[in-house]
């Protein structure tokens, strides 16, 4: 049989290590296994009600929007960014995606630059690099300081070919670590950014999920050189509902233009009933910062309970601040692993899902080595509807405790007991 012209590359790479275990979590549920998941980073949360009626009242909406988006759209994204971070957006600056996933992919393609992406990083960051022929860069992070890229990083980088077009790919709060950076530590790595011309692809996606309300846009302090990623999926529980946003400064227009050009070419034009509704998810009014406030407290207290559940158990990390995400590193027992033939991240994984059935992925998914005994969890297997409403019967003041979450959020609570007690065994 005459073989067939596939990209070598593509023909070479794996499905996304996340759809892929999720995919794998549910033919195991479907065979009749017990299985937590921890794998697929998807907001256990519901779509606000108030955003559904919006859904709703506009599925008559049938024609092409605008290759761009939605101009009230567009226009209540910019209006967004300017009351929640303080950014001087127009509508002209946004352009909105079936995802922000896919807006990242097309500002690869249209615009040429190596990729820094500091380590651990998200896992289909790499990959569109590689499919769009770009060349990855990976800067080194350290555990004790939270994983967070430094200055000092990043300039010795940039320094080694100083006019070499570059961009910075930060995600914060992050996928996959859970933790964020202060203001001071963003200044620090724009000014460096901004020392060599180097484009930043802020993603924050995360961003109203920061624990304590407390995100901030690093293109507060570069927003000439930064272009800021967001959209539905994670904050409003609607990431099958697949609407992204990029707000791209006036003075980075071309970039914007090109990539309107491929969208053109490709998807033409998200959803038209999404991006309606969009414009009620995004004016955030009472009803919303409601659902934002229970979100991030139940967020808050179950992060917590299991980053301290696994500290107890051997495991280093610390509290996360903000998104639904763990990574320790359990690098203190690698003795103990290597006597159950353990030697790296993906046959940790593997056990732990053969003996206790919760699914996680390696470390060495997102840029980590092999060899090192990191993994990502994600904390979402709960009734999230049940939390928040529960949640919101005690008020926003209440303190939510381990009864709390036994309650709303057993499996994740149980998962996490079974984890501690396996690597303590």
């Amino acid at each position: 049989r005459r073989n067939l012209p596939i990209n070598k590359i593509i023909s070479s790479m794996p499905v996304s290590a996340t759809l892929g275990i999720n995919e794998r979590s549910n033919a195991m549920i479907k065979a009749g296994k017990k299985v937590y998941k921890f794998g697929l980073g998807q907001s256990p949360f519901p779509v606000p009600e108030h955003v559904v009626e919006a859904l709703k009242a506009n599925s008559y909406q049938k024609d092409y929007l605008p290759v761009r988006g939605l101009k009230e759209l567009r226009d209540t994204v910019a209006v967004y960014y300017e009351k929640t971070q303080g950014l001087n957006f127009t509508g002209d600056d946004i352009i909105i995606g079936p995802g922000s996933k896919e807006l990242m992919f097309i500002l690869q393609t249209v615009y040429e630059a190596d990729l820094l992406l500091p380590s651990p990083s998200w896992v289909s960051y790499a990959p569109q690099a590689a499919i769009t022929g770009r060349k990855v860069i990976w800067l080194n992070t350290e555990r004790d300081n939270k994983w967070l890229l430094t200055p000092d990083t990043l300039e010795a980088e940039c320094s080694k070919d100083p006019d070499r077009a570059r961009v910075l790919l930060l995600n914060y709060p992050n996928n996959p670590t859970g933790y964020s950076y202060s203001a001071c530590e963003l200044k620090a790595l724009a000014e460096t950014a901004r020392k060599y011309g180097a484009l930043i692809l802020s993603d924050e996606i995360y961003g109203e999920v920061h624990h304590d309300g407390d995100h901030v846009s690093i293109a507060k302090f570069y927003q000439e050189g930064t272009i800021v990623s967001g959209g539905l999926s994670k904050w409003c529980g609607a990431g099958g509902w697949r609407l992204g946003t990029f707000a791209v400064p006036s003075n980075l227009r071309k970039i914007l233009d090109a990539m309107a050009v491929v969208a053109s070419e490709t998807f033409t034009s998200v959803s038209a009933p999404v991006q309606y509704a969009a414009v009620t998810a995004f004016r955030q009014d009472k009803k919303t910062d409601g659902y934002l406030l229970h979100s991030r407290k139940v967020l808050k207290a179950l992060g917590t309970y299991c980053a301290d559940t696994l500290i107890s158990a051997g495991a280093k990390l610390e509290r996360p601040d903000g998104g639904f995400y763990l990574f320790p590193d359990f690098s203190p027992m690698a003795d103990k692993l290597h006597k159950k033939g353990i030697t790296t991240s993906t046959e940790m994984c593997e056990k732990l899902l053969e003996e206790t059935g919760v699914a996680t992925l390696a470390g060495s998914c997102f840029g980590r080595p092999a060899n090192e005994f990191t993994l990502r969890l994600s904390y979402v297997d709960f009734d999230g509807g049940l939390a928040i409403s529960e949640s919101a019967k005690l008020g926003a003041d209440a303190e939510l405790g381990t009864d709390f979450l036994k309650k709303t959020c057993g499996a994740s609570v149980e998962a996490i007991d079974r984890m501690a007690e396996w690597f303590q065994k």
